[in-house]
Formats: C-alpha cells, structure tokens, sequence
C-alpha cells in the first residue's frame, strides 16, 4: 500500500504509535520532534520542557490495561511502573518497529501553514521548508500549564506542578508551610510525597470541587482489571451502577476532612489514590475548600479560614496548544477541540490528530485505536462519512461522552475506551471501507491515500 506523504509533529507515545501503524500500512511519514529523545511526557527531564513526569512518579494505570496490543509490557515490569519504565518500554517498542529512522531529532515545527489547494508547508525552526500532502498533530496536551486566576497576589514561592520534580526540585521544600491546589492525581502525589514527616512541612490541600477517592488496588488486584464499561449497554445505566462504588471500597471523602464532591461519582475525574486518603486521615495533610483571594503570605478560603504558606504548588491542568498554527485558522479555546471521533476536522481532510482525548482507563491503547484508523484512512482503505453526518456525529459523541461532566477545560476530551474502540472496530472502520467501494478513497494533494 502507499499513502500521501505525511508529516507527524511529535514523538511521544501518540506520535510513535501513529508512526507505527502507518509503517505497518506503508504511508510515507517523517515525525519531527523538538527534542533530543522520544518519550515525550514519560521523558523526565525531557529538555523541551514537554514532560510532567516528576522524580516518583508511578503510572495510575496497571500495565495490563497500559499495553500496546501487539507490543505487551514486560512481565517483570510491576503492576504500576515507574514512569522511567514507561520510558524504556517506549524506547523498546520504537526500537523493535524501526519507528527512529523516521524522527528527525531537535526539529521544532515554527509553522505549518495549509496551502490553499491542499497539502501543507511545515517551517521548522531552522529555517527549513517541507511540503506534506497530510499533517497528524501529535504534539501532546499535557505540556502547557493551565493556571488559575484567583484575585489578589500570593508573595510566596509558587509553582505549576508540572514544573514540580521533587522536594529539592525547583525550591526546597523542608520545613515549609505548602499549600497544593487541586485534587486530581498528581495533587493527590504530591501532597503525599511533601507531607512525609521527615521533611517536617505543613501540608495543606485546596479543592473546588473535591473529588471521589478510589484506590490502586481491590482484593490485591489492580483495580482497572476489575471494572470495564460495556459497549452493549446504555453508558448512563453503568454510571449509575457505580455510583456506590468508592463510598464501598474507600469511604465518603468527608470522612478524611474533604469536601463534600459537587458531582456524582464518574461526573469528573476521580482520584486514584491509596495513600491519600491515609495521610489524610493522619494528620499529615489538612484539606481546605477552594481559595477566595491571595493576600501576600496568606490564603484566605471561602470557608472562612485563612493560613499563611511558603510556597503554593498548583496542579490545576493544561491547556491545549497549537504553537505552529496560526490561532485565527485552528486552536482550543478552553480546551474545547470538535473532532470526529477525537481525530477528524470535517472541513479539513488533510489533518489529524492523534492522542487529544482524557480516556479512561488509559490513553496507551486508546491511541493504538486512533492510530489504526488513522493508517487506513491515509492508506485509502477508510473513508469518513459527509461533512454534515460528521458534524452531526461529532454533537453526538459529545452528548455520549462529555455531557455528563461538569463544563470545564479538564472534561472536555473525555472518552470511554471500551466504547470508543468497540465503535471504531465493529461500525466505524467497515462501514469506512464500504463508502470507499462506493465513492472511492479520499485524495490528499491529488493523490490517494
């Protein structure tokens, strides 16, 4: 088979895998990556700036969800491995498909401009210009820290958590009175890490919404084995089977000194955590409600109460970016991105994008799902609906599995994987196949994919 020639930004775990698949389809690509190494987020100390990956991290996913289908984790690997081992299997992976031969290393893409007929010309930061007939986007979205805006003026140390690497890293934080804002993962690990005794800091956690806490592991097995969403029933019913679920195997977050949650369990993100709820119900860390105003050293809480704090550490999200295209032809406000089935622009066939979705459980074989449909769409063997059919399904999707969550940046990407790819294997692809018999696959450039 052959394909459009195609540029792919970015290779982290969603530009590889994209790689792949279109090497396995026989799709001419070049990937371009600013850094010096692939990896992307699981490259810590990434010298681009693109990784979150701070010094203890662990995945939340256990390696048995995490996997590639044709590429398992090691069986040495543990249940939930350490983020440098997310780096080595991403490295043996590229490795055992040739995937680097076709990275350029140190490449940052300055502009990729779509010409008026069709195709793009991609300026690299050298100076260089390229002609594509095909653009994927694989460039990440958990890279640009996302924070908040909260009246007054906090006098203190302040960080993003995505800067965070560890308690000596980039401020030291011993003895210190520290404030973290948020209560998604990497809140829950930080506050963790910093509320060890041993580095005697004062530990506090400041959440909007609070969240519903579950844990790692259930009846010693990981817990993501146990629960999968079924494609054959309404997703509605199974939230509401559910919904009792971490009041069962966790207890209500009021009873560690929480917040009561604003939303029903599965209505936003929950906090996988075991030892959270430990150290909070320790002693070791103090929760708060959401932050009123910043007055110098101090933070006042909507509660009432107030607290003075050496450093405030904020894990509140990224924004989805776009630094190559101009902001007038494509961006994410509010990290609001339509795409069809999280890929497709319906008004513009010749671009892409792998990776831009919260997928739950995991992301790994969620763009394993994309890839592959991304390969026979470039291939010529797929071809999506209509424009207007796409815009439709697009509104539907998001009904399906957005509506539910509250109308924030964080929840507007979410996808069930069990669903999405039971969708993408038994409807989307053959009937794909069956509108290229009938009108022929889409052509990039004037030539076919």
């Amino acid at each position: 088979m052959a394909g459009p020639r195609t540029c792919i930004i970015g290779a982290g775990l969603s530009g590889l895998c994209a790689g792949k698949m279109l090497s396995d389809y026989g799709v001419p690509y070049v990937c371009f990556e600013s850094s010096d190494r692939i990896g992307g987020n699981w490259a810590f100390g990434n010298p681009n700036g693109h990784s979150s990956a701070y010094r203890s991290l662990h995945i939340d996913t256990s390696k048995h969800r995490l996997s590639f289908a044709d590429f398992p984790m090691p069986e040495r690997f543990p249940d939930f491995p350490h983020h440098s081992q997310v780096k080595e299997y991403l490295e043996d992976y590229a490795a055992a498909f040739a995937l680097k031969e076709n990275i350029r290393f140190r490449t940052t893409v300055a502009r990729a401009h779509r010409l008026p007929g069709g195709g793009w010309e991609i300026r690299t930061a050298d100076g260089e210009r390229h002609f594509f007939e095909a653009l994927v986007v694989a460039n990440g979205h958990h890279w640009d820290p996302r924070l908040p805006d909260f009246p007054g003026e906090f006098t203190g140390k302040s960080m993003h958590s995505h800067h965070y690497v560890d308690p000596d890293n980039p401020f030291r934080l011993h003895g210190k009175r520290i404030l973290v804002v948020g209560i998604g993962n990497s809140a829950a690990d930080i506050a963790v890490e910093l509320s060890q005794r041993s580095l005697g800091n004062t530990v506090v956690l400041s959440t909007r919404s609070s969240a519903w806490i579950v844990p790692k592991y259930i009846l010693g097995v990981p817990a993501d084995r146990l629960f999968a969403t079924s494609p054959h029933l309404p997703l509605s019913w199974q939230r509401r089977l559910f919904r009792k679920s971490p009041v069962l195997l966790t207890g209500r977050p009021e009873r560690f000194g929480l917040p009561t949650p604003n939303h029903h369990f599965l209505e936003a993100h929950p906090t996988q955590s075991h030892e959270l709820p430990l150290r909070l119900g320790s002693g070791d860390i103090t929760a708060k409600p959401d932050i009123e105003r910043l007055d110098g050293d101090r933070v006042r809480f909507t509660d009432g109460t107030s607290a003075e704090f050496d450093a405030v550490v904020y894990a509140t999200g990224y924004d989805i970016s776009f630094p190559f295209f101009d902001p007038e032809f494509l961006s994410a406000p509010d990290n609001r991105l339509p795409l069809y089935k999280r890929m497709f622009r319906p008004d513009i066939p010749d671009l892409a994008f792998i990776g831009f979705a919260q997928a739950t459980p995991t992301l790994f074989p969620f763009v394993e799902c994309q890839a592959r449909l991304l390969a026979a769409y470039l291939a010529g063997v797929y071809r999506p609906p209509e424009r207007d059919r796409m815009r439709r399904i697009i509104a539907e999707d998001e009904k399906r599995f957005v509506a539910h969550f509250g109308d924030r940046p964080r929840h507007t990407q979410q996808v069930d994987y069990f669903v999405y790819e039971h969708d993408i294997r038994t409807r989307e692809l053959p009937a794909g196949r069956n509108r290229v018999r009938e009108l022929g696959p889409v052509v990039f450039g004037g030539k076919t994919g």
